[in-house]
């Protein structure tokens, strides 16, 4: 999540659902943490039986662009929000914002296919976590979607 000190009672952990019925079930989301993220989603995630997390959402009419396609916002929102998912454990509930992003598009999803992402923390530093990820078309036996690098900035809460 991104925001300051002021906001800490409404950062992504305050916000954790764990979904209980339909597709979804077993994953969780941030309903209501972070308003952009409610718009351009749902996006879910869970960890895997080994500990590392996944994200995925359902590509839907509104998340594709004008020529059926999934839209480069989307993917790189979608990144945005699985990028702190990955770093969630180097984070540590420490307010933080997206200090640099950097993505490549390399592939495409359409409406009604799985679209995931996985990835890895590089380095988790005092104030910055380096972590890149791949998101992929899991209805198309995992084709590449975008590939992306990203450093997350710890911020300190504010002084009066």
């Amino acid at each position: 999540m991104d925001g300051g000190a002021e906001q800490l009672d409404t950062n992504y952990g305050s916000k954790l659902t764990q979904v209980a019925a339909g597709e979804w079930a077993g994953w969780s989301h941030y309903p209501g943490g972070d308003p952009f993220e409610d718009l351009a989603g749902p996006f879910y995630w869970k960890k895997r039986a080994d500990g590392v997390p996944v994200c995925a959402f359902r590509a839907e009419r509104k998340h594709m662009n004008g020529g059926g396609f999934l839209h480069g916002g989307c993917v790189m929102s979608f990144a945005d929000f699985a990028l702190f998912v990955i770093a969630r454990d180097a984070i540590q509930g420490v307010p933080t914002v997206t200090a640099t992003f950097n993505c490549e598009l390399v592939g495409t999803a359409r409406e009604g296919e799985l679209v995931e992402c996985r990835g890895e923390v590089v380095k988790a530093g005092r104030s910055m976590v380096f972590v890149r990820g791949l998101i992929a078309n899991a209805s198309a036996g995992g084709e590449p979607v975008a590939s992306f690098s990203s450093v997350i900035k710890k911020t300190p809460p504010r002084r009066g």
